[in-house]
């Protein structure tokens, strides 16, 4: 009897598991946050639609009129046959030098990367979901070993098969590269949802649900669906007749390219019927070799390959014909036109720059970018990181939702990858300088602020609102460190600073708003009197082991201790808290009170737009300390009101 399953219904792997369950439901449709006023009229209608069959918007039944499986099962068959066909000549196709740099180069520009610049981009408003996708992409994927064969494999096969092992309490923990000619993909399985996708390893005998398998596929021709179609699929045919042409050209070059020699031998009276013998006689002497085994005694007429170096001596006679002539080789084995031709199509189908892939005397140009050269071969690559992005999202969505996150934060981040063009990037900078330009021309006395926004930025009216609102805020801070900075140089030379009331703008001093800055160092008394030319008195005490004596010290010396044990001090908590709370001031929330609310304006210690709870100004901390004292003053005056009938009748006793 096999051991009870103590991990059923808590193993992700296990179908009865309410996490697989949970999946498989949600990668069953499309990951949508629908947002609507009438949400319990939809869950209804969601419910209607799936109690029964799937059924189309006119009410018909979403199946065939007939339904034969033998039908699907030879379908399918004649499917995979094809697609594992294709799959043998892109793995022949990967013989030819250019084919493979091709791949190498496509998967190069998709993960390129510097030092400034990750190769995966995560943007994320919540730090934590962000932490969370750092660690999956970086630490548990490995994009930045990885990422490049799975993008060289996609591009080979047009799709890509990753296994996600997936632990309950820790989420996506490790990646496994599945065979791609080895997967099928299954769609429309089942009658009641036509989004429901599955994962079949024939080989292996297993079957995976949609949130197992990460299935990255080059879409876009519709051809081989629901397979990707490969980047080599437009030069298959091209491939073959260039091997064609290559193979032939090599054996015409092996067989007609060498000079040929012309034997005229005088047969003499020799009877027409020996003359067949004694020819072979005359080729045997002039083109073998007799090699005579000494164990046997045989015989062995092996070719001669010396024969063509050496000189021919032919004996003749008077009247003889005997003559040897050199027949020239094939004179038209530069003429190449035909291979270029089809080299030509060959990199028009791979849609790669030829000057990139030709290494000889033609490519003139510099090859110091490929996607320099054209940018629509970025545009190209933009295409297929799109698709790299796609199934990340997916895997990072999965990861979430098996450590606990619920709703909008499955939806909260964005992923991207490097352009691998900096000129398409410069292009970009200069159209929008195009726009700045005509914006800063149009406002001068021909169009608002907000037409300029709506016509030449496309800018709703809610966002350039939020636009003006964050411009001010940003004028409120600038005037604010500008501030800092006059103040700064106007209190320096004595060693005090005020920049700011009690009205809640900046503060930085203690409560009598002045901050030591410390002003000019007074010596000793011992080391004042000394010339300055005279060296001897300071250098006869070591450094650090002088008495620290001042005019404040009462003519007694402080030595410093290593480990002081006072606290912080009330001047450096009141100076941490001014700056860090005072710049947010009162007049700012009145004026823009539709600006989040008094919490979404907050100090600049703690970021513009970052939400912390909300804290207290100087002056209110003051008031809570005089409530307080008021507080303390009237229970003294309860106790004492409490305790002076006692003490009277005590006397009358």
């Amino acid at each position: 009897m096999a051991p009870p399953n103590r991990h059923k219904g808590k193993n992700p792997v296990n179908d009865q598991s309410q996490l697989f369950k949970a999946l498989t439901r949600l990668f069953s449709g499309p990951i949508v946050n629908y947002r609507s006023q009438s949400g319990r009229k939809i869950r209804r209608q969601h419910l209607d639609k799936f109690a029964a069959r799937f059924k189309t918007a006119s009410g018909q039944q979403f199946k065939k009129t007939l339904y034969n499986p033998l039908d699907n099962i030879a379908a399918n068959a004649i499917s995979n046959q094809r697609r594992g066909e294709r799959y043998v000549d892109f793995d022949q196709m990967e013989y030819m030098p250019e084919i493979a740099s091709t791949l190498d180069i496509y998967a190069d520009e998709m993960t390129t990367y510097s030092d400034l610049r990750p190769m995966l981009n995560i943007k994320c408003p919540n730090e934590e979901i962000r932490a969370v996708l750092a660690t999956l992409y970086d630490n548990i994927l490995n994009l930045q070993y990885n990422l490049f064969g799975w993008c060289r494999t996609m591009c080979k096969y047009g799709d890509f098969f990753l296994y996600l092992d997936i632990d309950e309490k820790f989420g996506v923990k490790s990646v496994i590269a599945l065979p791609p000619s080895e997967i099928e993909r299954m769609e429309g399985q089942d009658a009641t949802n036509p989004n429901y996708v599955q994962y079949q390893w024939n080989s292996a005998g297993m079957t995976f649900e949609n949130w197992q398998v990460g299935h990255f596929r080059i879409l876009g021709n519709d051809k081989y669906a629901p397979y990707g179609t490969s980047i080599l699929e437009p030069a298959r045919r091209i491939w073959r007749q260039l091997v064609l042409m290559e193979d032939a050209m090599m054996a015409y070059r092996v067989i007609r390219s060498s000079e040929r020699r012309v034997f005229k031998i005088d047969v003499g009276g020799i009877a027409p019927q020996d003359v067949e013998q004694y020819m072979q006689k005359i080729v045997t002497q002039l083109k073998r070799h007799s090699v005579v085994d000494s164990s046997t005694g045989r015989v062995d007429l092996r070719y001669n390959p010396m024969s063509i170096e050496e000189d021919y001596f032919i004996p003749v006679r008077a009247g003889s014909v005997t003559d040897i002539q050199s027949l020239p080789g094939a004179t038209n084995i530069t003429q190449i036109d035909d291979i270029k031709y089809l080299r030509d199509k060959l990199f028009s189908a791979l849609k790669v720059p030829q000057a990139y892939l030709s290494m000889g005397d033609e490519a003139t140009e510099d090859k110091t970018t490929l996607a320099q050269k054209d940018i629509r071969f970025a545009r190209t690559v933009q295409r297929l990181q799109r698709v790299i992005i796609a199934e990340l999202e997916k895997i990072g969505i999965i990861h979430l939702y098996t450590l606990g996150f619920r709703g909008d934060d499955l939806l909260s981040f964005n992923l991207s990858l490097n352009n691998p063009s900096k000129i398409a990037e410069l292009q970009e900078l200069e159209h929008w300088k195009q726009k700045f330009d005509i914006a800063a021309s149009a406002t001068e006395g021909f169009f608002s602020r907000r037409w300029v926004s709506e016509h030449v930025f496309a800018m709703s009216h809610e966002d350039f609102v939020r636009n003006q609102r964050e411009l001010y805020f940003d004028r409120k801070q600038d005037a604010a460190l500008q501030a800092v900075a006059e103040a700064g140089l106007a209190g320096g030379g004595g060693g005090e600073l005020d920049l700011g009331d009690e009205g809640g703008e900046l503060d930085l001093g203690d409560e009598g708003g002045e901050l030591d800055l410390g002003g000019p160092e007074e010596m000793p008394a011992g080391e004042a009197e000394t010339p300055a030319g005279d060296e001897s008195t300071l250098l006869a005490v070591p450094p650090g082991s002088r008495s620290h004596v001042t005019s404040r010290s009462k003519g007694k010396a402080y030595t410093p201790v290593k480990n002081d044990k006072r606290p912080a001090g009330a001047r450096s908590r009141s100076t941490a808290a001014k700056w860090g709370q005072q710049m947010t001031s009162p007049t700012l929330r009145n004026i823009l009170p539709g600006y989040g609310g008094h919490d979404s304006l907050k100090s600049l210690g703690a970021g513009i737009y970052e939400e912390k709870d909300p804290i207290y100004t100087i002056s209110e901390q003051r008031e809570e300390e005089k409530l307080f004292q008021l507080n303390d003053s009237i229970r003294h005056l309860i106790g004492d009101l409490e305790a002076k009938p006692k003490r009277e009748t005590e006397n009358e006793d």
